[in-house]
C-alpha cells in the first residue's frame, strides 16, 4: 500500500509530522481553537488558498479552483480537543493540563493540511473547486452544526462531502466503508424532579425526588425492552443522578441526565417520546413534577449509497482490495458530520490507527491514546484522490 502513497504527499511528511506534534502539544477545547484555526488558515494562505476564517467561531475553509468545470467537492476535518488530563508521556504531550487531544482530531487537521499542500501544487491537477473544511467542536456543541447554520453551503457549494476518521483496533491504514446508517444519533436528557422538601425523619410531610428519580430510573429501562422492536439499536443510560446534601434532609429536587442513542430517526424519536411521557407520570405517581430538556443533539449519520460506493471502489483501485476491509459494522458512537451529510450527499469513512497492544492501538478517550502519524500520509493520499478523480 505504501506504493500508493502519492510522492510528493511522501517527501513532506516530516514537515505534517511536525505540525501534528504541535498540536497535541497544545490541544485547544471546543470553540476555542483559536491558535489551531490560525495555524491552518496561514498555512492554507501560504499554498494559495483563498481562505475564509470564523465561521462556527473557529471554523476555517479553504477554497481553490482550478479549471472551468462547476463541479466541487467538500473535505471536513475537525479541531477540538477533549477535557481529558493526558498519560502518554510521550515528547509532543499536552502542555496544557487537563486538555488532550484524545481522540485524533490533530492527525484529522494534519492529514486534511498535506491533502491541502499536494492539491495546490502543479503536481495534482484537477478541473473544479475544493472547500477543505477545516471544523470546530466536534467533541461538543456540534460545531458541523454551527457552521451550516452560518451558511457554509451557501458560500461554499459542495456537490459531495468526505470525512474520515482514525480508528484504534483496525490495521494500520486500512480503509473501512459502510452504507446506509453508519452512527447513532446522540441526545442528552436532563430531567429535573421537583418535589417538597423537609426532614428526613418526617417522610410524610415530604414529596421525595429521590425516591421519585428511584423509580423513574427503573422505568426509564423497560423503554429499549420492552417499547422497541427487539434487533433495533437503541440505549438509553441514565450517567448522573444528583439530588440532596445531607443524610438527614429530604431535599426539594433531583436532577439525571441521560445519553439517549439510535440508528434510526424514527427509533430516536420514540426513545424521546417514551423517557418525556414517564418522566411526567412517574413524577405525578409520586406527587411530584418533572421537567424535561433534549439538547446537544446529533442526528444519526446517514452514508449516501452512491458516494460511498465511488469512495469504496476509489480505495480498492487507489490502494488494493487488501487495503479496504472487508466488513465495517455501525457504532453506536455519534459524529456530527451527520449535519453536514443531511444538506449534502457524502460518505464517512475509517482509517486504522492500529491494532490493540501495537501502536496506535490504544482506544480514543483515553489518557493513553496517541494518533498514529504512519496514516497521515494515506488519509491525505485518499482525500487528494478523492478531489482528483471526482473533478476531473
Amino acid at each position: 500500500m505504501t506504493d500508493s502513497i502519492i510522492p510528493e504527499i511522501k517527501a513532506s511528511e516530516d514537515e505534517m509530522i511536525a505540525i501534528r506534534h504541535y498540536l497535541h502539544a497544545n490541544p485547544e477545547l471546543s470553540l476555542e481553537e483559536f491558535k489551531t484555526s490560525d495555524l491552518v488558515a496561514k498555512q492554507l494562505e501560504s499554498w494559495g488558498y483563498k481562505v475564509t476564517r470564523g465561521i462556527g467561531t473557529t471554523g476555517v475553509v479553504g477554497s481553490l479552483k482550478k479549471g472551468n468545470s462547476n463541479k466541487s467537492i467538500g473535505l471536513r476535518a475537525d479541531m477540538d480537543a477533549l477535557p481529558i488530563f493526558e498519560e502518554t508521556n510521550l515528547p509532543w504531550a499536552s502542555t496544557v493540563a487537563g486538555k488532550m487531544h484524545a481522540c485524533g482530531h490533530d492527525g484529522h487537521t494534519t492529514i486534511l493540511l498535506a491533502a491541502a499542500k499536494y492539491i495546490a501544487s502543479e503536481s495534482c491537477e484537477f478541473n473544479g473547486t475544493v472547500h477543505l473544511i477545516f471544523q470546530p467542536a466536534e467533541e461538543a456543541i456540534g460545531g458541523a452544526d454551527l457552521m451550516i447554520k452560518e451558511g457554509l453551503f451557501d458560500r461554499f457549494p459542495c456537490d459531495r462531502v468526505f470525512a474520515l476518521h482514525n480508528m484504534p483496533g483496525l490495521p494500520t491504514g486500512k480503509l473501512g466503508f459502510y452504507s446506509g446508517n453508519f452512527m447513532a444519533s446522540a441526545d442528552t436528557v436532563k430531567i429535573t424532579i421537583k418535589g417538597y422538601g423537609g426532614h428526613g425523619a418526617y417522610p410524610q410531610r415530604t414529596v421525595d425526588p429521590i425516591v421519585t428519580g428511584a423509580a423513574l430510573i427503573t422505568a426509564l429501562q423497560t423503554i429499549v425492552s420492552r417499547n422497541v422492536t427487539p434487533g433495533e439499536t437503541a440505549i438509553v443510560t441514565v450517567g448522573t443522578f444528583q439530588s440532596g446534601i445531607a443524610s438527614n434532609v429530604i431535599p426539594d429536587t433531583a436532577v439525571m441526565e441521560l445519553t439517549v442513542r439510535a440508528m434510526k430517526p424514527e427509533i430516536r424519536d420514540l426513545l424521546i417520546k417514551r423517557i418525556e411521557e414517564l418522566a411526567d407520570f412517574t413524577a405525578k405517581s409520586f406527587g411530584a413534577s418533572c421537567e424535561v430538556e433534549v439538547y446537544d443533539s446529533y442526528p444519526v449519520l446517514i452514508n449516501d449509497d452512491e458516494q460511498t460506493a465511488f469512495a469504496r471502489e476509489l480505495a480498492v483501485e487507489f490502494f488494493g482490495k487488501d487495503a479496504v476491509l472487508d466488513k465495517v459494522l455501525p457504532s453506536t458512537g455519534s459524529e456530527d458530520f451527520a449535519f453536514m451529510l443531511q444538506e449534502r450527499p457524502g460518505s464517512y469513512f475509517l482509517l486504522g490507527n492500529g491494532e490493540k497492544g501495537y501502536k496506535g492501538g490504544c482506544m480514543v478517550h483515553n489518557p493513553g491514546y496517541d494518533f498514529n502519524d504512519d496514516i497521515i500520509s494515506t488519509g491525505a493520499s485518499f482525500f487528494s484522490r478523492l478531489v482528483q478523480t471526482y473533478c476531473r
